[in-house]
């Protein structure tokens, strides 16, 4: 099975390439990191008081992904889909089975960490790097649509998410063991797919 992981800052485009690539390929599902946020009282207390919360590690559900990630690789074939709801702290589990999974993409600000702990393992590393302002839009357009915030709100939030997102990339030292392409406006996914993935 191969691997790819699409990593980026937020609003910069990683759900929509993971479905650009998922169209374009045969038998491939996306895991997004996104949908495994811890829940539960302690979640719910940390999220109010910690800044920046949701884009800190300490919020991520790992046991859970590392669950579903070792299934699909093992199995090939995932049974269910897991949506986490932003204004209930929520993680809510549909029966949703795919089969014959040759591809399998790992989308998130968590893919890079993740990605880190896997030893002798190969895989597409893709990194978005887009432009600030773009990226804030996006957040903003989408934090008013689905999550309930305020323009303000989603504002000072996304200046915090960009400040942890680059700020622990420079601190942390992430081991790859794949190739690594940086993914701009301008990237030719249909070139990406031919050249590295070989699916054309």
């Amino acid at each position: 099975m191969k691997l790819i992981f699409v990593s980026g800052p937020p609003g910069s485009g990683k759900t929509t390439l993971s479905n650009q690539i998922i169209l374009k390929i045969k038998n491939g599902i996306v895991l997004r990191t996104d949908n495994y946020y811890k829940t539960g009282l302690r979640s719910k207390l940390l999220s109010k008081f910690i800044e920046g919360y949701f884009d800190r590690i300490i919020s991520f559900n790992y046991k859970l992904f590392k669950k579903d990630f070792n299934y699909i690789l093992k199995n090939g074939i995932s049974i269910n889909e897991r949506f986490y709801d932003f204004e209930k702290k929520t993680v809510n589990n549909y029966i949703n089975e795919t089969n014959n999974i040759n591809i399998l993409i790992v989308e998130g600000i968590f893919a890079k960490e993740f990605s880190s702990t896997l030893c002798n393992q190969n895989y597409y590393f893709l990194e978005l790097k887009i432009n600030k302002n773009d990226c804030m839009k996006r957040v903003v357009k989408r934090d008013i649509k689905e999550r309930g915030k305020a323009k303000e709100q989603a504002e000072k939030d996304f200046l915090k998410s960009w400040d942890i997102y680059h700020e622990k990339l420079k601190n942390k030292n992430f081991k790859n063991y794949a190739n690594e392409l940086n993914i701009s406006k301008n990237t030719n996914i249909d070139q990406i797919l031919k050249n590295y993935l070989n699916e054309f």
